[in-house]
């Protein structure tokens, strides 16, 4: 199909054009930020928030959080072996031109598995907080994080875009489902998930987390820089 090529030509050379823009210090910081252990004081203070907004109900948010990520991570992986598209830095005709920074991953890139796992809590945690300003932070959270797969070599803007598509959908069906139950199997009514948002207060305690994260790694990033530790 002509069409398709024609696709899959244009993200090559979009790809190409994104990962070309690149310095040994931003080699680390994308490094930074494509790492999971990275964000885990935001994750914290999220699982923490559900466990003080919903209290009991707490158990089932997680439970559904957790369920969301296992299955955007395991259906991604699903398509990638199904789909058999190679990461840019395995094809033959554009290895040569990647920037690939750390690791190349595994032969396949179709869907991202980052992008994926990353829009699925984006999603279900904007589902569950209802605040704007929290579902922008984590949008641009989210974006930075599948450019960064960008940036090290390992995706196509197809692949972020297709694995940003199942995360949000997973993440939509896991919402509806736990409405579902909680609707239909909890004895305890208050507080009801559906009506409860994050508060302004709440939102600028998840915000001072994310911004003392990015300021810590970017420190020490220039610092090591500047000394010439890396």
């Amino acid at each position: 199909m002509e069409w398709l090529q024609n696709i899959i030509e244009f993200d090559k050379e979009l790809f190409l054009y994104l990962n070309s823009f690149h310095t040994s210090f931003w080699d680390t910081i994308m490094l930074m930020i494509t790492r999971k252990e990275t964000w885990v004081p935001l994750y914290l203070i999220i699982v923490y928030f559900f466990i003080k907004n919903y209290r009991s109900k707490s158990v089932l948010v997680i439970l559904f959080l957790a369920l969301t990520v296992v299955a955007s991570d395991q259906i991604s992986v699903l398509i990638k072996e199904s789909v058999q598209r190679l990461r840019p830095v395995y094809e033959p005709s554009i290895e040569h031109l990647v920037h690939n920074v750390f690791r190349k991953g595994g032969l396949h890139g179709f869907v991202s598995s980052h992008a994926a796992n990353m829009f699925a809590i984006f999603g279900f945690t904007s589902l569950i907080f209802k605040n704007r300003r929290y579902l922008f932070l984590m949008l641009f959270w989210a974006l930075a994080i599948s450019y960064s797969r960008i940036y090290a070599g390992v995706h196509y803007p197809l692949d972020i875009l297709g694995g940003a598509t199942l995360g949000w959908l997973i993440a939509f069906a896991m919402y509806k489902l736990m409405m579902f139950i909680e609707n239909h199997f909890f004895i305890a009514k208050s507080p009801k998930i559906e009506k409860t948002k994050l508060s302004k207060t709440n939102f600028k305690i998840v915000f001072l987390v994310f911004s003392v994260s990015v300021l810590s790694f970017t420190i020490m990033t220039y610092i090591l820089h500047h000394y010439n530790y890396l």
